[in-house]
């Protein structure tokens, strides 16, 4: 089993800086944990594969969400990375599967064009930075594209593939995130542009076999670039029992107590893994009198 790993590149002469990445197994792992459909893993790959990409963007101990609220069956998609490439996600209604649309999954018909794309950032300060768009088009590639230009004002190029086989298993997944800053250069972005357009299907290539440092070196044919660095990337989600622990003193001394009376226990499970937590009913009466303890 190959590690999921990403490259982050710069081309100094072009004012461009470049990532791409393979997340195949996390993706995998992701989409068995939700026991999500053919369709449900397609748009989830995708989310988790952008946010694995954003969050190589990121300074050390921040994070990024992307959350797709559509008017689609899929409801909603919501992915998170770190900046040391820990990656975690979930979809709302993972069983939901569309009919093949030009014999392709209907990414778009899942999520749908009613709805929004939200990116909120986690940069460490006082309020997380939020930027909110409509969505474009549903295939998430194009709206975070969109994205890009419309609230960070910053003109990218974005290509998200995963690959279900007919058994529903992924066997391949990945992306590739290009932006570029001032001064642009337009000969150098077109003959980038035209090269990304021509590629084969983005999700065949990874099934395929290609690497991100080949991606790379096919877009970037002509233009000389510096490995910035190579970092792994994992599905790994941050769900404790004491964060549960710490949800059950924010209810207050009534709500636990009434948990204590109606069901003799208390039992929570984490949307984004699926990692369920039980509390005994001798645990509960240890948080209210926890909660019931005089402040200092």
């Amino acid at each position: 089993m190959e590690k999921d790993y990403l490259i982050r590149i710069i081309a100094k002469d072009a004012n461009i800086r470049a990532l791409a990445c393979i997340t195949t197994e996390l993706v995998k792992e992701a989409c068995d944990r939700h026991k999500a459909s053919p369709t449900a893993s397609a748009v989830l790959g995708r989310v988790l594969t952008a946010a694995a990409l954003m969050g190589a963007l990121l300074k050390t101990r921040q994070r990024v969400v992307i959350r797709f609220d559509s008017d689609g069956p899929l409801e909603k998609t919501i992915a998170e990375a770190t900046s040391s490439g820990e990656v975690r996600g979930y979809v709302a209604k993972p069983h939901v599967d569309l009919p093949l649309k030009d014999g392709k999954l209907d990414v778009a018909g899942a999520i749908g064009k009613g709805g929004t794309l939200t990116v909120i950032k986690d940069l460490g300060l006082k309020e997380p930075y939020t930027g909110m768009i409509r969505i474009y088009t549903g295939e998430v590639a194009e709206d975070l594209a969109y994205y890009f230009t419309e609230s960070e004002q910053i003109p990218s190029a974005v290509g998200l593939g995963v690959y279900v086989e007919p058994n529903g298993e992924v066997s391949a997944a990945g992306g590739f995130l290009i932006q570029t800053f001032p001064p642009q250069k337009p000969k150098v972005i077109d003959n980038i542009i035209g090269r990304i357009e021509q590629m084969p299907n983005l999700a065949e290539l990874l099934r395929d076999g290609k690497k991100p440092e080949q991606l790379l070196t096919d877009i970037f044919s002509d233009v000389p670039y510096e490995v910035l660095e190579k970092r792994d990337l994992v599905f790994k989600c941050s769900c404790s029992k004491e964060r549960v622990d710490q949800a059950l003193l924010s209810l207050g001394k009534e709500e636990v107590k009434k948990l204590i009376r109606e069901q003799g226990g208390a039992e929570a499970k984490c949307e984004f893994c699926g990692q369920r937590y039980y509390f005994t009913r001798s645990e509960l009466e240890g948080i209210v009198e926890e909660l019931a303890a005089p402040r200092h």
